[in-house]
């Protein structure tokens, strides 16, 4: 399938946007696209968009931990650890182990560049190898930022599974990372797929790991609840900007698109 046809998502043309807001943005980047052309405009805004998610990152990091302290937010974690130290049995804590080792730092850039290159190769395209690394730098720049921030401590070690962490908690690395490639891939996939049955696996695999991975950060002991929960916030709004970006590439790329609803 050409690259051009990429602008459906079943019925639905990516090119058209609905709202007055949609209409405004894609005025507005015509003129640069055409001065520095589309690919570029689409690097741009992401690069821009990482650099205020990581400092809008820190900035939240900070009302989160007062609001936290304000209202009892976190008194969601020690039931949270309560209820999964007594779920634990051996077996178990080895195969969550294994399991949450694929969304960490070594296991999750091997997953994300073999997708990147096995979608690029066989699609004849270079959507992928703009996409992937650029949702997994924000998610990067995300997480630091937020640690750096807040320098939460993780939950005490004697209610941790080895092998141990010593970052910071807050937010969970593994479980915004993992949201945002899975959900970058899984916006690649149903880009080519046409029965809804297959985009709605697509889409429901995706939610799955990214949700049993950030839960799997809890059941070890090695993140609180709310760092999954605010590291899942974080990565839905990261993965709206670059799934944006990517529309306004296709918009721009069709010039006469993107002005009626």
């Amino acid at each position: 399938m050409p690259a051009h046809e990429d602008h459906r998502i079943g019925p639905r043309d990516l090119t058209r946007w609905g709202t007055p807001l949609g209409r405004w943005l894609v005025r507005s980047v015509r003129p640069l696209a055409a001065w520095i052309g589309p690919h570029w405009v689409l690097l741009l805004i992401i690069a821009i968009g990482g650099g205020l998610a990581a400092a809008l990152t820190a900035a939240s990091a900070e009302v989160y931990e007062a609001v936290a302290e304000a209202n009892g937010v976190a008194a969601l974690d020690q039931p949270a650890l309560n209820l999964a130290l007594t779920l634990r049995e051996p077996w178990l804590n080895s195969l969550v182990t294994a399991y949450t080792n694929v969304g960490g730092p070594v296991g999750m850039p091997i997953l994300a560049v073999s997708v990147m290159v096995l979608l690029a190769v066989r699609r004849r395209s270079w959507t992928p190898v703009i996409l992937l690394p650029a949702a997994a730098f924000g998610s990067l720049l995300m997480t630091v930022a937020g640690k750096e921030a807040i320098g939460r401590l993780r939950p005490a070690l004697e209610f941790a599974v080895p092998p141990y962490e010593s970052s910071p908690s807050f937010p969970s690395g593994h479980a915004l990372n993992a949201l945002v490639i899975a959900g970058i891939v899984a916006y690649l996939l149903v880009l080519r797929q046409h029965r809804k049955r297959s985009r709605a696996l697509t889409v429901g695999l995706a939610v799955a790991f990214a949700a049993t991975m950030g839960l799997s950060r809890v059941y070890l002991g090695h993140h609180w609840l709310t760092d999954v929960l605010v590291a899942w916030t974080l990565g839905i709004a990261w993965l709206s900007l670059v799934v944006t970006a990517h529309r306004l590439l296709l918009t721009l790329r069709r010039p006469a698109a993107g002005r009626v609803s």
